[in-house]
């Protein structure tokens, strides 16, 4: 079980070192219709598996409160949001096209707050990634260990592209191979952090598990809300994001589905 634990957490981090990797074998930046394709994809999957992986786990474990199941997956759900609002107004960071930094003053380089931004947006996946296996692995049977896989293999898969993203743009800027790999491997090692943490917590918190797994939820839909949609939707020809939105969409639920 806890050898199963351990790759779990470690996928969605190598989906995301495998993508940055990408800088070593690409001579030209991604072109701005690729990277929409690609964060639509990613917003696809992210919304898919708040949905499956957690949000409804969440209410079918609240079974017992019966016209209330909804309670603790609201209630949850609403913290995981306003956490991120919350995160996002206090750490300084850049979206790789923004004009200007968000969060307090700082004089931190611009390569630093972007990769602090990426940061940001793949916290609430290693937590949900955290918090589905810590319900396998203190017991709890509304949670297998195909369901807590799909959901690893789920985020790896839209990690990858967002390596790329994020390190494809650097080296374009002048940064070198070697460091803009090294940025993108960077950004996405607060995912196992993050669900190393989340697990160890967890134990303690066994009994309020539908309210960690609706807060996952609730921190991934803010990032796609706030980051991913708008990103995705800027200039000419937004549907090519709005088609890979479903077909990441799509492709999470059969994989939660299926294995689940």
């Amino acid at each position: 079980m806890l050898s199963q634990v351990i790759e779990g957490i470690a996928i969605p981090f190598i989906g995301t070192s495998l993508g940055s990797a990408c800088v070593f074998f690409m001579r030209k930046e991604l072109k701005s219709s690729v990277q929409r394709a690609l964060t639509g994809f990613a917003a696809g999957v992210m919304t898919a598996a708040s949905v499956w992986s957690l949000l409804l786990p969440a209410i079918e474990q609240s079974s017992k409160l019966g016209k209330l199941a909804f309670l603790p997956a609201a209630v949850g759900f609403m913290v995981g949001m306003f956490f991120l609002l919350l995160l996002d107004r206090l750490i300084p960071h850049l979206h790789m096209y923004a004009d200007k930094p968000e969060g307090p003053k700082s004089s931190l380089q611009r390569t630093t707050m972007l990769v602090l931004a990426v940061t940001l947006h793949n916290l609430p996946e290693g937590m949900a990634v955290g918090v589905v296996y810590a319900g396998l692995l203190y017991g709890n049977a509304k949670i297998t260990a195909a369901g807590a896989l799909a959901l690893a293999l789920g985020i790896a898969i839209q990690n990858f592209p967002e390596g790329a993203i994020i390190s494809m743009p650097l080296k374009a800027e002048g940064v070198s191979r070697g460091k803009a790999f090294g940025a993108g491997v960077l950004s996405g090692a607060v995912e196992p952090i993050g669900a190393l943490l989340v697990i160890v917590a967890a134990g303690a918190m066994v009994p309020i598990m539908p309210y960690l797994l609706s807060f996952a939820a609730g921190a991934m839909i803010y990032v796609v809300v706030e980051e991913l949609i708008p990103e995705m939707s800027a200039g000419e020809h937004s549907n090519v994001g709005t088609i890979l939105f479903a077909i990441g969409f799509v492709v999470m639920m059969i994989l939660d589905v299926a294995l689940g």
